[in-house]
């Protein structure tokens, strides 16, 4: 799986930055905070944001481009997002990397759930868990933050360890919204801005995100455990004539290129749709906060660069995996 990209919506491998992954150290859990800082069942307040302080140092130097700490987010909002992209970002590495089996990560996806469930219950947390769960309850104590969809977000990461293929563009979509959406969610109760129509446009772009990913990474994918991963829906692999054995090789790209580019135009546009459904959504909420604005802009023309870098190689993200540099991001800065 994918945390998403940016603060909007934290994906698997990328940020809306540059959507590519950073072959940095792993995190491991537990996770000891170093020197003095003691994040235990019993964290006091300044505790908690003494890990915070910790672990957000950890998220960023685990991702390096994604903007934890970004200086167009409101400094108030930047515990709060650091504490969840903390929590989805380690979480879902238990999904997804190292050597573990998959009922070892289930289990500890489980004892992740619980934790979830002591702070909505006030109970205290696994000591083991406090660098990633103190600064999540903490904000949920003082904001209220709504550890629903925190348990949507485990749910799809469980799912990631035992399921590999998706049969239908519907199916896919039902895990978008909780891989992803999720996120976007959090982040509107954050800004007070939690409203149907906003929520329905958030959705739309953290499912764009998170399918702009996965277009951008079917390579990646496919070296994914001993079956590989394909997030093309397998119902619309078999009408355009593609074997997963064909995805995982790339072979579907190598022996009709001028198809595969057709095939991969149709998906990127669908994911273009997508965002335009959302395209209101940055204004409105830069009426609010110029900041907020700005940093939810700037993710949105980050995943339609990447679509447009796509299908500018013909879909062929087997040897021109696309990514995003200065250029492209001083372009999509002084656009308006």
């Amino acid at each position: 799986m994918r945390l998403l990209v940016m603060l909007w919506c934290p994906g698997r491998d990328s940020n809306s930055y540059t959507l590519r992954r950073q072959n940095l150290n792993l995190v491991r859990l537990p996770i000891s905070p170093p020197g003095h800082i003691q994040c235990g069942h019993d964290s006091t307040t300044k505790s908690a944001l003494a890990c915070s302080r910790y672990t957000s140092i950890m998220a960023v130097d685990h991702y390096e481009n994604f903007p934890v700490a970004s200086l167009l987010l409101p400094k108030q909002l930047r515990a709060p997002v650091a504490a969840i992209y903390r929590f989805a970002r380690s979480a879902d590495d238990i999904a997804d990397e190292g050597t573990a089996s998959p009922e070892e990560r289930l289990g500890k996806l489980q004892a992740y759930d619980e934790a979830l469930q002591a702070i909505t219950a006030s109970r205290p947390i696994a000591p083991e868990l406090s660098p990633i769960f103190e600064p999540l309850a903490h904000e949920h104590q003082r904001t209220g933050l709504p550890l629903a969809p925190c348990h949507a977000l485990l749910s799809a990461f469980m799912q990631d360890v035992h399921q590999t293929r998706y049969a239908t563009y519907a199916a896919l979509l039902d895990y978008c919204a909780r891989s992803a959406n999720p996120v976007g969610q959090l982040m509107l109760f954050l800004f007070n801005a939690d409203t149907p129509d906003n929520r329905q446009e958030s959705d739309a772009i953290c499912t764009a995100l998170q399918l702009t990913n996965h277009w951008q990474d079917i390579a990646i994918d496919a070296a994914k455990g001993a079956e590989g991963r394909i997030y093309l829906p397998q119902d619309e692999l078999a009408e355009w004539g593609y074997s997963d054995a064909d995805i995982l090789s790339g072979q579907a790209q190598r022996q009709d290129p001028a198809k595969w580019a057709r095939f991969m135009c149709f998906q990127t546009q669908r994911v273009a749709d997508l965002f335009a459904q959302g395209q209101a959504l940055p204004a409105r909420l830069g009426k609010k906060s110029w900041r907020i604005g700005q940093e939810l802009r700037l993710t949105v023309a980050g995943g339609r660069q990447i679509l447009s870098k796509i299908d500018a190689v013909a879909g062929d993200v087997y040897r021109h995996r696309p990514a995003l540099n200065w250029r492209d991001w001083l372009t999509l800065l002084i656009r308006r």
